[in-house]
């Protein structure tokens, strides 16, 4: 069966003893290693490792022995107690050795723990979880954490229920940290609140976040499509601070315009364009649907010229400043997808809000097989 969302997580944190096994899936390897690792301990316990009642194999060590996926669930251990067999690295190769075992299964044999990385609706292995009812199949997507896994974090810690403001800090917090270094945020804090009966404030938050937190390009590119100018400037000086050049969040910037153009122009509409790329989380595929229609083909179009020719002076001899240019251009395609979101859902809308100000294509742009324009150039 499968499982999304707070459903998913709720199973992982409290799974059922009575299913014959269960699948872990994401891009994210430290998502699904930190959600493995509940989902066993809540299992057999925190001393279930210790008893010897884990049996971990990889991939390549069933390949290498097939018949041992079977044997570990079947055997009897020397301590009492619910069993674990954890098959970690598994892809579609194991689909039918997988499926063997679960056939197989019955009432006291240990619980199958399969881990992968990101598995596409027609993965095999994928499917076999799904399709079987003794068996549960959750996806993880690269999205923050939600309430409910909050809360959990906050109680593991020893925090307790914070106020409204102190709320939204840590979900900031959370949308801005990688699980498993939002996990020690939040322990690190429980810490320095121990014994301390007064209630958690966002100061003290703020004053135990890292002092410089992963940003990803991605909420960038969201935050420039979605016109939320406010937003951009932070999460440039973070990406700045991490290393990141120009000249790459440009070309992040162009491919996450170009997909929201293909998309705007597929006779079959957004929804059913987005649907046969890359697998996305569902908040981030309908976000991406709302951007497509709110811009139109026509504005997009604009917007990648004007993303080209900002590309190409970074590439040139310029001694303009890289970051500079590209947060000027980024906050005008902002101001553009704001006046693109007020106008939506209405088709010709954007394009006109585009058309307003849309920049002049160069030469060189024109090259490229962009179509042309004819405002002012927006640098």
């Amino acid at each position: 069966m499968i499982l999304r969302g707070a459903q998913g997580m709720r199973y992982l944190a409290a799974p059922d003893r009575a299913h014959a096994g269960m699948l872990i899936h994401g891009a994210d390897p430290m998502r699904v290693a930190l959600k493995r690792a509940e989902a066993i301990a809540a299992l057999i316990g925190p001393a279930g490792e210790a008893e010897m009642r884990l049996e971990r194999m990889s991939g390549a060590d069933l390949r290498r022995e097939p018949a041992g996926l079977s044997d570990a669930l079947r055997a009897t251990g020397f301590f009492p107690g619910p069993r674990v067999a954890f098959v970690e690295e598994a892809g579609d190769g194991l689909a039918d050795l997988v499926a063997a075992a679960l056939a197989g299964w019955q009432a006291g044999d240990a619980t199958l723990v399969v881990t992968a990385g990101q598995l596409s609706t027609k993965s095999t292995l994928r499917k076999l979880f799904e399709e079987h009812r003794q068996a549960v199949a959750v996806a993880l997507y690269d999205e923050p954490p939600g309430p409910e896994e909050i809360a959990a974090e906050l109680a593991r810690a020893g925090i307790a229920r914070p106020d409204a403001a102190t709320g939204q800090a840590i979900a900031a917090l959370a949308a801005s940290l990688d699980p498993g270094d939002f996990r020690q945020t939040i322990q690190k804090i429980g810490l320095y609140k121990w014994g301390d009966q007064t209630p958690l404030s966002p100061e003290e938050v703020a004053l135990l976040a890292p002092a410089t937190t992963e940003a990803d390009a991605d909420a960038l590119m969201f935050a420039v499509a979605e016109g939320r100018r406010d937003d951009i400037p932070a999460l440039l000086r973070r990406l700045q601070a991490q290393g990141t050049q120009a000249t790459g969040l440009c070309i992040a910037a162009m491919r996450h315009f170009r997909a929201l153009h293909a998309a705007a122009s597929d006779p079959a509409g957004p929804q059913v364009a987005l649907s046969r790329g890359r697998p996305m989380p569902p908040r981030l595929k309908e976000a991406m649907i709302a951007q497509a229609r709110a811009w139109g083909g026509d504005a997009l179009e604009r917007a990648i010229v004007a993303l080209v020719d900002t590309d190409l002076t970074l590439r040139s001899q310029s001694r303009v400043p890289g970051m500079a240019l590209v947060e000027r251009v980024f906050l005008r395609l902002a101001s553009r997808g704001a006046a693109a979101r007020v106008a939506a859902p209405t088709e010709t809308s954007p394009t006109a809000a585009a058309r307003a100000d849309a920049p002049e294509p160069i030469v060189r742009a024109l090259s490229r097989g962009l179509p042309s324009s004819g405002a002012s150039s927006p640098l």
